[in-house]
């Protein structure tokens, strides 16, 4: 089925006139109109109700729209990394849970990409269990987040250490914290397993976000408190928007790189996992939280 057909079939949706659709395809409305008998026909089915002044899509017609959308963007990207190819030799597609955007990828990314000239990249967030599809379909390259990917075809290996601190917008103890206006974040598995745990006698949180930034943006505007990581919260502890928990441990949270084992760009990876591979420093506030002093400049 030629994605014309489609491409037809939505414009004409959008539409609702045979004629509009034709114009703004630049064919004839007879093309139009055979084209969309075309799907009509290979679908069995009655695509649109015509009447004499409009048409509307029947109920069969609705449920295409989704998958017609999807043939067509599938077949701009699959055009645009071809041609991608014939200027870069080499093209690495990387992705990244939500989390790992806004709390250490978006600066990665900056580092790489002025390291790496001539080449193309591709970005995009992700989640977890789509990620690990993508690696393994040979659609991505490299994926980065709070997990590591499990898999025989997979090599999953950490990248950097983010301190995650329980901060608030008004000056209280952990509990007060937990029971008052708490935003949980979703920082991985491994960290929903352990919040269970250390935070076992508390009362659901008032929100639940996967984005670190919906959840500042959020306690900043509304109040409350939530876990964020340490580069993240430092300007508005030091304006004062924010304060840190007296008596809640800072958490300590792994960033992974996930790529295919057997992966083409095998070498090119490595170079990104270097890149990568600088754990956050422990900051003044981890420290001051800890009891020590930071050593004099």
């Amino acid at each position: 089925m030629d994605v014309k057909v489609f491409r037809t079939f939505l414009e004409v949706a959008k539409e609702k006139h045979f004629g509009r659709a034709s114009e703004n395809l630049y064919i004839t409305q007879a093309a139009v109109s055979a084209r969309i008998k075309q799907l009509e026909s290979y679908f069995d089915t009655q695509l649109f109700i015509r009447d004499r002044n409009a048409i509307k899509l029947t109920s069969s017609g609705e449920r295409l729209i989704t998958y017609a959308e999807n043939m067509v963007r599938t077949l701009e990207q699959s055009k645009a990394e071809l041609l991608l190819s014939k200027a870069h030799a080499i093209q690495l597609a990387l992705a990244g849970t939500p989390n790992s955007w806004d709390a250490f990828l978006q600066h990665g990314l900056s580092v790489v990409t002025e390291v790496f000239s001539g080449y193309a990249f591709s970005a995009e967030t992700m989640g977890r269990e789509q990620m690990h599809r993508a690696l393994l379909e040979r659609t991505l390259d490299i994926g980065v987040g709070f997990d590591a990917l499990k898999s025989d075809e997979l090599a999953s290996s950490q990248v950097a250490q983010l301190s995650l601190l329980l901060v608030s917008t008004t000056p209280q103890l952990q509990q007060q914290a937990l029971e008052e206006g708490y935003v949980y974040v979703d920082w991985g598995s491994r960290f929903a397993s352990e919040h269970a745990l250390r935070h076992a006698n508390t009362p659901p949180p008032f929100l639940r976000t996967s984005t670190g930034r919906i959840a500042l943006d959020f306690i900043l505007e509304k109040g409350g408190a939530c876990y964020l990581p340490e580069s993240m919260v430092a300007p508005f502890i030091d304006s004062q928007q924010l304060c840190l928990v007296e008596d809640a441990e800072p958490w300590l949270r792994p960033v992974y790189l996930s790529y295919r084992k057997d992966s083409a760009a095998l070498e090119q990876i490595k170079q990104v996992e270097t890149l990568l591979d600088n754990s956050e420093p422990t900051s003044p506030f981890v420290l001051q939280q800890a009891g020590d002093t930071p050593p004099a400049e």
